[in-house]
């Protein structure tokens, strides 16, 4: 909501400012989408790693 009353302050200050940001927006959006994707894969994979490396100590009792 707060991103929206910006935009449309941005609107009314500088109208072709704020069409541009509104073209563009998706474009951004769509470039940084694998990145997003890689950094979730990434962090499912430490996960994992952590899980593995504390098995042991789980398994003999440790809360953590």
């Amino acid at each position: 909501m707060l991103t929206f009353l910006l935009w449309i302050l941005l609107l009314v200050i500088a109208p072709p400012l704020a069409l541009l940001a509104l073209v563009l927006y998706p474009l951004v959006w769509l470039l940084l989408l694998p990145f997003r994707i890689v950094g979730i894969a990434v962090d499912g994979v430490l996960k994992l790693i952590w899980a593995v490396v504390t098995l042991p100590a789980r398994v003999l009792g440790w809360r953590g």
